[in-house]
């Protein structure tokens, strides 16, 4: 009889066995095995398993959700679970429930159990020979597991976060307290998180809606923990992406397909909950801690309104699901939704940060023929081309002409689309007198850093130039981020270029040193070390 070794030995539980016959037991109920098409648990096994994951501490619970999420992916690649991976997946979870005496040392070794099974989901980016697919009839043991745990009435959570105290000062990871959620709430564990320019921009600011202390982020993937009264298509286990921007599907501008900006629940940055004003974080005195977005995702739990959480694919990469959560859906989706960049196009792009860069690869997969960046950065030329940039323009090396003159000379007339990501009036005005007469279009993603009026010339407006305001890339969030995650897995949208830098979160204000100093694109911030 062979044994599992490897990571598994670190749970101090001896020999597992691995049966070659159609069943191994778990302490006695019948378990289908690995070597049949599909692991099903019925009657006093599926009580037993049940019970068993109803007692595991949370830290464990985590984990065993993160490698059931892992199954999902063998079912999505038509794998089975006699395939080696699937096997191994086994004997990960048959050990953690084993774990779940509070002598054992699961809790120690979660880093271990996250990082494994994170590796798996990766090693599927490849295809791997299929002879007993999963079949879709066939029900998952994940459901029947994380039934119990839906059914367990979700009490607060004691986790750490990072913690902003004052206006740009350092942020300290702390204890916190994350509450249930309440009615159309979901709680969700945090897997990663990324730094976004927003989050800065409210970091630095002293006054309204600038409000302390605040846990800050907004970009992240997770997994659903528990979901509150009302909730309906979430289920613990989910893996999701929370947004800033809200979609109810029930107002007139949800239902509408010319704006994705919920009437309903309306953009603000406030310091509560969308729908009551409140918190779900205290501090270990107990004291109130601020919301960001309605996200905050640099927590190791978070609470979150139901129409702010999309739900994806698991198959999808934790640090590229971030990426859709804001940054690459904004800039992808300004390109792709909201100004339609058709095949042979001109594109102008004023500012290839991650937000502009991100529009050059919305234009470049909508097919469009001319990309121009332009940038102070001379570094940007290089960086540019891996993201699709046919030319670069640094206003600095122009002389005596304007950014508007040359690329009217590149275009023979002016660009079909420009595209403002910076946020200054200045190079707003540049990019509209940049586009084409007639009919040129220039999208504002950029919010002006210094509240400067856009004075625009009246006359070029009558010509048939417009100014398009873009909030979120014009995407719906629930409709439109699962085609952008599927376009991601059938390798048409590059989207893993955008991560330059991983730290833990307790390596946090790296990740702000970063991106201030301009090192970084994204940087992806792991909850467990």
């Amino acid at each position: 009889m062979d044994t599992a070794t490897g990571p598994l030995e670190a749970l101090e539980l001896g020999p597992l066995p691995l049966a070659t016959g159609p069943t191994s037991t778990l302490e006695g109920p019948t378990m289908a095995h690995a070597t049949c098409p599909m692991a099903t648990l019925e009657g006093p096994a599926q009580a037993h398993a049940t019970s068993s994951v109803a007692a595991l501490p949370r830290e464990v619970a985590d984990v065993v959700v993160l490698h059931l999420l892992a199954w999902d992916v063998l079912a999505a690649k038509k794998l089975p679970l006699n395939h080696d991976l699937g096997r191994r997946l086994l004997l990960v979870l048959y050990a953690v429930v084993k774990s779940s005496s509070p002598r054992k040392p699961a809790q120690r070794h979660r880093p271990i159990y996250i990082r494994t099974t994170l590796s798996c989901l990766a090693s599927l980016s490849s295809s791997a020979p299929s002879n007993t697919p999963i079949t879709p009839q066939q029900p998952f043991l994940r459901y029947r597991l994380l039934s119990s745990m839906e059914d367990k009435c979700p009490e607060p959570i004691r986790c750490k976060a990072a913690v902003c105290r004052a206006a740009g000062e350092p942020l300290t990871v702390e204890e916190v307290v994350v509450d249930p959620p309440k009615a159309y709430e979901l709680r969700i564990k945090i897997v990663c998180t990324s730094l976004c320019h927003s989050d800065v921009t409210f970091w630095r600011m002293k006054d309204f809606p600038g409000v302390f202390p605040r846990i800050f982020g907004h970009e992240a993937f997770g997994v659903v923990e528990s979901v509150g009264e009302q909730v309906d298509g979430f289920a613990a286990g989910d893996s999701v992406v929370p947004t800033f921007l809200s979609q109810c599907s029930e107002c007139a501008d949800c239902r509408s397909s010319r704006s994705n900006v919920c009437s309903k629940y309306r953009f603000a940055v406030r310091p509560g909950m969308p729908r009551d004003d409140t918190t779900r974080f205290r501090d270990a005195d107990g004291s109130p801690l601020h919301h960001f977005l309605g996200v905050s995702s640099f927590s190791e739990y978070t609470v979150v309104d139901v129409t702010q959480v999309v739900k994806v694919d698991p198959a999808l990469p934790p640090p590229t699901a971030c990426l859709l959560s804001c940054g690459a859906t904004t800039g992808v989706g300004a390109a792709w939704k909201l100004a339609k960049v058709e095949p042979g196009s001109s594109v102008a792009i004023f500012g290839l940060g991650a937000v502009g860069l991100a529009v050059a690869e919305g234009a470049r997969i909508c097919g469009a023929s001319k990309i121009i960046g332009v940038d102070l950065n001379p570094e940007k030329d290089e960086l540019g081309k891996k993201f699709g940039v046919t030319h670069f323009i640094n206003p600095k090396e122009l002389g005596e002409k304007t950014v508007g003159q040359v690329i009217v000379e590149m275009t023979d007339g002016g660009a079909n689309y420009c595209f403002e990501c910076v946020g200054l009036a200045a190079l707003m005005s540049d990019a509209f007198q940049s586009s084409r007469a007639g009919w040129g279009k220039t999208i504002i993603l950029g919010v002006e850093m210094h509240g400067a009026p856009l004075s625009i010339p009246s006359r070029e407006i009558l010509h048939g130039k417009c100014v398009m305001g873009s909030l979120f890339g014009g995407v719906k969030p629930k409709q439109d981020i699962p085609i952008l995650a599927e376009k991601y897995l059938n390798k048409e949208l590059e989207l893993d270029k955008f991560i330059t830098h991983e730290v833990a979160l307790k390596d946090i204000n790296t990740a702000f040193d970063l991106l201030l100093q301009g090192k970084s694109l994204r940087c992806t911030i792991w909850m467990d070390n």
